[in-house]
């Protein structure tokens, strides 16, 4: 797990799943709680689990949700990606929603900026696997190149970049304040279901846990 200037691994990890216990909303199991800097709720399940403007991978249609707090420098979120992947691929019925927290320097919010606005051109997850897939420290011409070759049209890209810079900044936003009402302090983070899982996982324990968020889910 990669915190905030620390790039130690957390442990690993089903001793530190947690259920979303008290406050839970009645459906989803979310907690509703405030943004310290206003009034409005930022854990509610339609904005942690349903945000419109958040790409979404796995079955749309599936029936547990998990979600993904990641940054494209974080070297635990590149060598979990094949993994959460293939977990969610080998379920069939898991939604996977993919929240870009790049809280490891200016290149992570370049990085993220960017595949969010690949999304207007229809290529975030090209722009995403892309990003995640290398063994390296982005820099900014890295990710241009990488971008370019994953079939990325630069050119509109820029453009989206500055067209919805208010919209992709906004997503961030969000993203960080869910992140920080959870009490996440590195990526990856994930909720799965009911439970809140801050750190890596294998695959073994995805599993599982997955399997207990829909036990959970029947309570």
């Amino acid at each position: 797990m990669t915190g905030f200037g620390n790039n130690g691994l957390g442990p690993s990890r089903r001793a530190a799943l947690t259920l979303i216990g008290a406050g839970a909303l009645a459906v989803g199991g979310i907690v509703s709680a405030r943004a310290a800097t206003g009034d409005d709720e930022v854990l509610t399940e339609a904005k942690v689990l349903r945000d419109p403007d958040t790409p979404v991978a796995g079955n749309p249609d599936g029936n547990i949700t998990i979600v993904e707090w990641s940054d494209y420098n974080c070297p635990y979120c590149r060598k979990l990606e094949p993994e959460l992947r293939q977990v969610v691929q080998d379920d069939g019925k898991a939604r996977l929603v993919m929240k870009d927290w790049p809280i490891l320097g200016p290149v992570s919010v370049t990085a993220a900026r960017s595949a969010l606005a690949a999304k207007f051109q229809g290529k975030y997850h090209q722009a995403h696997d892309a990003l995640i897939g290398v063994s390296s420290r982005l820099t900014e011409p890295r990710i241009n190149e990488l971008l370019a070759a994953a079939g990325v049209d630069m050119d509109r890209l820029k453009r989206d970049l500055i067209g919805h810079a208010k919209d992709i900044d906004a997503i961030l936003k969000r993203n960080n304040e869910q992140a920080e009402a959870f009490g996440f302090q590195g990526t990856p983070s994930f909720i799965v279901g009911k439970y809140r899982v801050p750190g890596v996982l294998s695959m073994t324990e995805f599993e599982q846990v997955i399997a207990d968020a829909r036990k959970a889910k029947m309570n």
